[in-house]
Order: structure tokens, then sequence, then C-alpha cells
């Protein structure tokens, strides 16, 4: 009895329920992300992604008045580094680039809501990476798959805790649909015209060439 009377009081609340679903894709981000061997070189490489992306996400074409903005293309360096590492890689290099951007570009009504809209969203790129040994179409489709997977934090993020900007009348999953799929769907075109452009073979080969660094 005591166990469904907290079942049915976790039911009612949808951020917890968020909440608990936030820290389950982080306990499976963290169980993902040991099992990297750190080098020299592939830590350089996250640095220089992180504040490539950082870098990028500052030149912006388009910027929504409540957070979210289309961006000189600031995800393909997260995705690289998960195409040439991996999708561990890009999960890790994906969060800390959220964290960052937090910090850099705070937007906080509650933590759960942070979460949503910085760490896992972008972490969520390095979903490409389970993507890498395929040919340009299938690694394109591994892209729109993790923007989809961004799209989906962001989603969640404003059905919850922005249902109040959303003009009367008008449901707050199509509010939510509309405005995050304005400026998503743009960014993913971008991010797979840039991607489908880049001669990935040979940067795979310039700089995992020289990783045979003994782990740290």
């Amino acid at each position: 009895m005591i166990f469904g009377g907290i079942i049915t009081e976790i039911t009612k609340s949808p951020i917890t329920i968020f909440a608990l679903l936030g820290v389950l894709l982080l306990i499976f981000a963290v169980l993902k992300i040991r099992k990297i061997k750190f080098t020299t070189q592939k830590i350089t490489v996250i640095g220089i992604s992180i504040a490539l992306s950082t870098v990028l996400q500052f030149i912006t074409i388009l910027k929504l008045p409540q957070g979210g903005s289309v961006t000189a293309a600031s995800m393909v360096p997260i995705v690289l580094v998960a195409l040439f590492y991996g999708p561990e890689v890009g999960f890790l290099t994906g969060f800390l680039f959220g964290i960052i951007n937090f910090i850099i570009s705070p937007y906080a009504l509650h933590p759960v809501q942070v979460l949503f809209d910085y760490p896992l969203p972008f972490m969520a790129i390095g979903i490409v990476g389970y993507f890498r040994n395929r040919n340009i179409q299938g690694i394109l489709i591994g892209v729109v798959l993790a923007m989809l997977a961004r799209f989906t934090c962001h989603f969640i993020s404003g059905v919850v805790f922005f249902a109040s900007s959303a003009p009367e009348g008008t449901s707050v999953y199509l509010y939510s649909l509309l405005y995050n799929g304005s400026y998503m769907s743009l960014e993913t075109i971008i991010t797979c015209v840039v991607i489908a452009i880049l001669p990935l073979k040979r940067l795979s080969k310039i700089v995992i060439k020289n990783n045979t660094v003994s782990p740290l």
C-alpha cells in the first residue's frame, strides 16, 4: 500500500517523472563514459571540440526569445568527436559542452529544466557515434536521430516548464513542438549539410593517426 501510494504521488507530478528520467539517462551516460580510455590526444581533441562548439554557438543565424537558436553548425565538432572516437566520447563531449553553455548563457527556471535544456540534449548528440562505421547516408541518419533526441529533451522542457508562454487556447504540446521545432529543424539541416561536405575519412585519419599514446 505504501509503495502504491508513492507510485501514485510520483505519477501525479510530471516534474518528478522527468527528474527520474533525467537521472536514469545520466546514469546510463556515466556507465558508458566510464569505459573511455583517455589519452592525452583524446583529451586535447575533446577540449578543442568543446571550444569550437562554444565559439560557433555565438554565431547565431536566428535567436528565439526564450532560449534556442540556429547557429553556425555548432553541433558539428561534437558530431565529429562521436564519429572519430565513438558514442561514449560523444556523450562526454556533449555533456561538458552543455555545462559550459549553461555557465555562459544560463536560463534556469528549475533544476530539472536545466537538466533537459543543457547537459542532456547536447549529450544526446553522441548517439551519432553508433553510426560511425556506416556510409555517409547512414551517418546522416545518425545525425538526424541525434538531433531528434536533442529536440525531444527541449520539447519535454517546453511542455513542463514553459506552458505559461503558450498563447491562450493553444495546446502546450503544439506550442513546444512548433517553438523548439522551428530552430531545431534548421539546426539539423545545417549540421547535415556540413557533415555531408566534410571529408570525414581524411579528417578521421588526421585526428586519430597518432592515437597510440599510452592511456592516462
